[in-house]
């Protein structure tokens, strides 16, 4: 059947093409905790038992009970028996009385009866007796057993691209090994009788350095895949078509650069049609720079066709190439940038003279990100977990406001 090219496709019409033409690669293998960083989940990940296992805090303080501190200040001080210490990695055996204050490091249990500790920096110990300098509210400074994780729980969904946070949280849990989808393997091959490897010391006229292997595969790299470099072809069908074939049987995906316009020598839709069925879906991209790329599947395997200029090359990897590395992988998360300026969803307070850092949730909403505070105690792990990257409230600022515009470093 002749097929009809270079009727180009809007950026979302291609976006909807990859999610229908492209499925993941499927293979699981099990794999090691500490190997296992930037693989994607194949099956879901559930506690059974409670992070933390019991009732810790996370100050260097004093065990107590709240409502003895109440009314307690600098000008006018409560006092409390000191009856013990909890030393780091001992159970908590002997429980709390009302009027009583236990030392307990940061990390340590809490003793039966207390329901919050007193920082050490708000209170002193003098012979036995401890001054309470701060009132303090139940359950100020304590994580209670099974708040960060609570055991039956579903922790990780499949599909979750493990960052270092989730390998920390996976690893609360005494999980030495998972199961991921097998790493993506993709071949690269540069087009064109002007190319010339990037080493070269000397350029004769019209030649140009393959740098677009470097900039490309770098792209594909940090996003988890090997890749395999089938060098540089010349602008010959039969050399183009056979050096295509070979790498395509290698690979899960074949990336071409350099010949995807509609020239008199360029044959990289007829080779990709070579490839197998169902083809070439996408043959121009109403974009700037990057109209000339080209999509493919060949029984199954994607392979995409890179415009040769580097920056439209780079561009349209990093803005489709990704998408469909990521649906090859099972990744289900939506990628989200590195850095950027998002509205944030609710007032958030902060104390002038400290830069405060806070855990945030990215989302897109009208076509504008936006960063929902993860609302959490500093020693939870899963607040690690939820969140897709950081706000910075500077020094100099009191806080900032619910719709503000704030920088995002993502930690995706």
């Amino acid at each position: 059947m002749e097929m009809q090219f270079f009727k180009v496709k809007t950026v979302e019409e291609t976006f909807a093409l990859i999610q229908e033409n492209i499925t993941k690669v499927g293979e699981v293998s099990v794999c090691a905790l500490e190997e296992a960083l930037h693989c994607i989940l194949a099956e879901p990940v559930s506690a059974d038992e409670n992070v933390p296992a019991f009732d810790r805090s996370t100050v260097d303080g004093y065990a107590v009970v709240a409502k003895d501190t109440y009314g307690s200040s600098e000008s006018m001080p409560g006092f409390l028996t000191v009856s013990g210490e909890v030393k780091m990695g001992e159970a908590a055996k002997k429980p709390l009385s009302r009027g009583e204050a236990i030392y307990v490091p940061t990390g340590g249990m809490i003793p039966p009866g207390s329901d919050s500790v007193l920082m050490i920096e708000h209170c002193e110990e003098i012979s036995g007796l401890l001054n309470t300098y701060k009132q303090i509210a139940p359950g100020e400074n304590v994580i209670r057993a099974g708040e960060d994780i609570k055991a039956g729980e579903i922790l990780l969904e499949a599909g979750t691209k493990l960052r270092p946070q989730e390998i920390g949280a996976l690893a609360s849990l005494g999980i030495s090994k998972v199961s991921v989808y097998r790493p993506i393997k993709a071949a690269y091959l540069s087009t064109g009788d002007e190319i010339v490897p990037y080493d070269s010391e000397r350029l004769e006229v019209g030649q140009i350095r393959d740098i677009n292997y470097l900039t490309v595969s770098g792209l594909a790299r940090e996003w988890g895949v090997e890749v395999i470099y089938g060098g540089i072809t010349s602008d010959d069908y039969e050399i183009f078509a056979s050096k295509a074939r070979e790498l395509y049987e290698q690979a899960d995906i074949l990336i071409l650069s350099g010949g995807s316009s509609v020239g008199a020598k360029d044959y990289t839709t007829e080779v990709i049609q070579s490839l197998g069925d169902p083809g070439v879906f996408v043959h121009g991209i109403s974009i700037k720079p990057g109209k000339p790329t080209i999509l493919a599947v060949a029984e199954g395997k994607p392979v995409i066709g890179l415009p040769g200029h580097p920056a439209s090359a780079m561009i349209i990897f990093r803005l489709f190439g990704e998408k469909i590395i990521k649906k090859l992988q099972g990744e289900q998360s939506q990628p989200k940038p590195e850095r950027i300026f998002a509205r944030i969803t609710k007032n958030i307070a902060s104390s002038p003279g400290r830069s405060d850092y806070i855990r945030v949730r990215l989302f897109m909403k009208e076509g504008e990100w936006w960063a929902e505070p993860i609302i959490g105690k500093s020693g939870l792990i899963t607040t690690l977990v939820k969140s897709d990257g950081i706000v910075e409230i500077s020094s100099e600022k009191e806080g900032i406001s619910q719709g503000d515009y704030v920088p995002v470093l993502a930690t995706n």
